[in-house]
């Protein structure tokens, strides 16, 4: 990439250059903030872990008591707090899927910037059938692929993400789609 921008052009300044570094730039923030998030979501898996061995410990010596009122709370507060874990373990699911879901998007960004800075494949038919089929073959869930087949046939976004939604509560009902 030239480091012509749009404030000083030169000869070689186009708006597909731009458009270019644009979607490279919004490839990396989004890439970024995934490695930080990671971390973050590193740390609480780590103490969730921990957690869940010192709840297993405590319900195992409760256990070991004689039975009385008290241990007997004690152990209902185990079995909530199992509860409440479960709980968190779903939202770290729902994390990990929005993640991939980020991945799919930065590599979209970048290849879509590939494309558009290459006169050859930017004009060429084939190549974007081809792009398209790429982006379409890294979803992994049918919502996903219904959502996208609707927007490359020309439907807005607001109904694209309609039937992306429809197709997801259908699987609710049916609580069939795995990731």
């Amino acid at each position: 990439m030239s480091n012509s921008n749009a404030c000083d052009p030169d000869l070689d300044w186009t708006q597909v250059k731009e458009t270019s570094k644009m979607l490279i730039l919004s490839a990396i923030q989004v890439e970024d903030m995934l490695g930080e998030a990671d971390m973050s979501v590193n740390t609480l898996t780590e103490s969730f872990t921990s957690i869940v061995e010192h709840m297993q410990a405590i319900n195992s010596h409760l256990l070991a008591l004689e039975s009385c009122p008290i241990r007997n709370e004690a152990i209902a507060c185990c079995a909530e707090t199992t509860g409440k874990i479960q709980a968190s373990i779903i939202a770290f699911q729902f994390y990990d899927r929005m993640q991939q879901c980020l991945q799919h998007v930065t590599l979209n960004l970048k290849g879509l910037s590939e494309l558009v800075e290459n006169p050859d494949r930017l004009y060429n038919p084939k190549e974007w059938l081809l792009f398209q089929s790429e982006i379409r073959s890294r979803y992994t869930m049918e919502s996903e692929k219904l959502m996208f087949d609707a927007i490359v046939e020309g439907k807005s976004v607001s109904e694209a993400l309609s039937i992306k939604k429809a197709h997801q509560e259908e699987d609710l009902s049916d609580n069939v789609e795995l990731f």
